[in-house]
């Protein structure tokens, strides 16, 4: 029988990629390379509590070193739904696999959607385009200041997002108007994300603040989670899990301000839920580094995040398993602002795990939701270690390779 744990703790550092997928060149990600370009960028990198984990064992690092005995399970996972994004990413880690990418508006969205939303709302909207969240409030901000009018913006990924000053519109006015934008994003214009982005200051010195809001489409069908959560399995996100999901496959949310108050919640909550799953996303790394082409500040977030770790694998107990991933890359220093197909990586602990391995390139991100699944039994027996098309949910659970 596989070992059984009695908590698993799953943490996607979101948009840490390693390297292009065979059909990058489909998405213009060819060359593409996370980790790898962050740590030639600052002449090598230095994450030692990784590097014993394996990480330095998936892929060539420069600053890192591969591992004779490392202290994980380590591997790479492909992404096999179609898209590059946040919520395909996650969506995938449970089961989901998506046949074709959520609708994006490189030009900006047509007047079918853009009309009855200014309807709606009573004003014009500015913007309308791709752009940079950061860039665009600088060029418009002044202006909307003026006039009242949100600043309407997309990017490369399937979002709608709307920016607004807090002084001129109000949180619980701008979440009302994403939620309209919502309910009128009716497929062929179904974007994945609908996007509150408040933001504060004066012109020159605009700013967005962590009053953030996802409203994101809910996922197609029955993910692990709502399996796990049905069988009575408690499961706990934290940070923006509960947006992706839409709410749902949940029973605690603990919505965070980036990446220091997520680990500070893991913490805490390592101290307080001793069963089910706990599930992070730390943010920053996509966010404010990915996104903004900040190579030595992805690579100085990363450096914290593993100081950090050996706090966490203090607490870590032969009754648990720590997961660690991503959903997607992010590439700082590849040309644009936006994501990347990538392979992820896949380290997998247990201080009582002796002669780790290899857990090879799986073939979908699915394997790491399966693998929760079946540790969880919520899967028979004969479904164990093959590929699994419950109630249309793909994986294939490695759990019996950490016995």
């Amino acid at each position: 029988m596989p070992l059984r744990f009695k908590r698993i703790l799953l943490i996607i550092l979101d948009s840490l990629g390693v390297g292009e997928l065979p059909d990058a060149a489909e998405y213009g990600d060819q060359g593409a390379a996370t980790l790898q370009h962050i740590a030639e960028s600052v002449k090598g990198i230095h994450l030692p509590n990784l590097q014993q984990m394996g990480m330095g064992n998936i892929v060539t690092i420069k600053g890192l070193s591969k591992t004779e005995k490392p202290n994980a399970f380590f591997g790479k996972m492909r992404e096999k739904s179609k898209g590059k994004d946040t919520t395909t990413g996650h969506w995938e880690i449970m089961g989901i696999n998506l046949k074709k990418p959520f609708p994006t508006f490189p030009k900006g969205f047509p007047p079918e959607i853009i009309k009855p939303f200014e309807k709606k709302i009573g004003k014009k909207v500015m913007g309308n385009c791709a752009a940079s969240g950061t860039e665009i409030i600088n060029i418009l901000g002044e202006e909307h200041l003026k006039t009242g009018s949100p600043i309407v913006y997309t990017s490369a990924d399937s979002v709608f997002q709307i920016a607004a000053h807090k002084s001129v519109c109000p949180l619980e006015k701008l979440y009302e108007i994403c939620l309209f934008a919502r309910e009128l994003l009716k497929p062929p214009y179904e974007v994945c994300r609908v996007i509150a982005r408040p933001f504060i200051g004066k012109p020159g010195s605009f700013t967005r603040t962590d009053d953030r809001q996802d409203y994101s489409l809910p996922p197609p069908e029955r993910t692990y989670l709502d399996q796990l959560k049905n069988a009575g399995c408690q499961i706990v996100g934290i940070g923006k899990i509960e947006d992706i999901f839409a709410g749902r496959g949940l029973t605690q949310s603990h919505h965070t301000r980036g990446n220091n108050s997520s680990m500070l919640k893991i913490l805490e909550l390592m101290d307080m839920e001793k069963e089910g799953l706990i599930f992070a996303n730390l943010i920053d790394f996509d966010m404010l580094y990915g996104h903004r082409n900040d190579p030595k500040g992805y690579a100085l977030a990363l450096e914290q995040f593993d100081r950090w770790l050996v706090g966490l694998l203090k607490k870590i107990s032969d009754d648990d398993l720590l997961i660690v991933s991503a959903d997607h890359g992010n590439d700082p220093t590849f040309p644009g602002t936006d994501h990347n197909r990538e392979y992820v990586p896949l380290l997998v602990y247990n201080p009582q795990s002796k002669n780790c391995g290899d857990l090879g390139t799986r073939q979908t991100f699915a394997d790491l939701g399966a693998t929760v699944a079946d540790n969880f039994g919520i899967l028979s027996s004969n479904q164990s270690n093959q590929t699994l098309m419950t109630s249309g949910l793909i994986g294939t659970s490695f759990l019996d390779c950490l016995s």
